[in-house]
């Protein structure tokens, strides 16, 4: 069974931690795992290749902080982008994976369903399509693929799993035996199974305040006791949550990811 690695590029909320203007406790922590970029994980699995790479590199969402997210923790190589849903904080920083475009010498495939690339075609139109042979413009070469149910990115199948953010539909991945699934408040009852015996899941878990559109922390622990996976790791963390203070009352089993953690799973 070949291995998979989840390298966190962002862990935080949609405003970022810390927040412009805010001085609370995390706000100022000197603790770097306080420190929080939008949400974000490059996935990387299959047989090694030439200098310890893997088969595959895989983006699941393009956030406004791509860039620094990418120099921080020194990420030169994606193979295709995955989109969760359309929100400004998980698509914003698609024009930098022109960079990739550059490094692989080619065209990336962006997968998402087809409310996504609606929202996506109106904001980045220009970065689909071949770029015309006169044209000087340094822009990204994307490709639209449109998730209708399980798709192959290398070696490895990518099942969608259909969740509510709030009252919006998203979508969450499972690979192998790992599942993200960033921005929930509710999993659907079709979804369950798919979340059955896994090795690593990656769940939303704002704050411990009740919310309209995400997991409280409480929440998501008690689906990840019922789920049973062997690890669970929350994102999407609001700046209510110290790490420290918060990681050392969690259950066994169950951890806060920051922003340059790296976990394995089984694909």
């Amino acid at each position: 069974m070949s291995e998979l690695e989840l390298l966190f590029l962002g862990t935080g909320t949609s405003a970022g931690i810390p927040m412009i203007g805010c001085r609370c406790a995390v706000c100022a922590s000197p603790d770097a795992r306080d420190r929080r970029s939008r949400p974000s994980v490059l996935v990387r699995y299959g047989p090694p290749v030439a200098d310890g790479e893997f088969a595959a590199s895989v983006l699941i969402d393009t956030t406004p902080e791509l860039r620094l997210q990418c120099l921080a923790h020194k990420v030169e190589r994606v193979d295709a982008v995955v989109l969760t849903h359309a929100h400004a904080d998980h698509i914003m920083g698609m024009d930098d994976l022109r960079r990739f475009n550059t490094l692989r010498g080619g065209p990336l495939d962006v997968w998402a369903d087809a409310q996504t690339h609606r929202v996506v075609g109106q904001a980045f139109g220009y970065a689909f399509g071949p770029p015309r042979p006169t044209e000087k413009v340094y822009r990204p070469h994307l490709v639209a693929r449109t998730i209708e149910g399980p798709f192959q990115i290398g070696p490895a199948t990518w099942t969608p799993l259909p969740l509510l953010h709030g009252d919006m539909a998203v979508l969450g991945f499972r690979i192998g035996k790992v599942a993200y699934c960033t921005d929930v408040s509710q999993i659907p009852p079709a979804t369950w199974p798919l979340l059955e015996n896994l090795d690593v899941l990656v769940l939303d878990g704002l704050q411990f305040q009740k919310h309209a559109t995400h997991l409280t922390i409480h929440e998501a622990i008690a689906l990840a006791g019922y789920l049973k996976p062997q690890r669970t790791y929350l994102t999407h963390i609001a700046h209510g949550v110290a790490h420290a203070a918060t990681e050392a009352a969690l259950p066994e089993g169950v951890f806060l990811a920051y922003d340059g953690l790296r976990i394995r799973g089984q694909l």
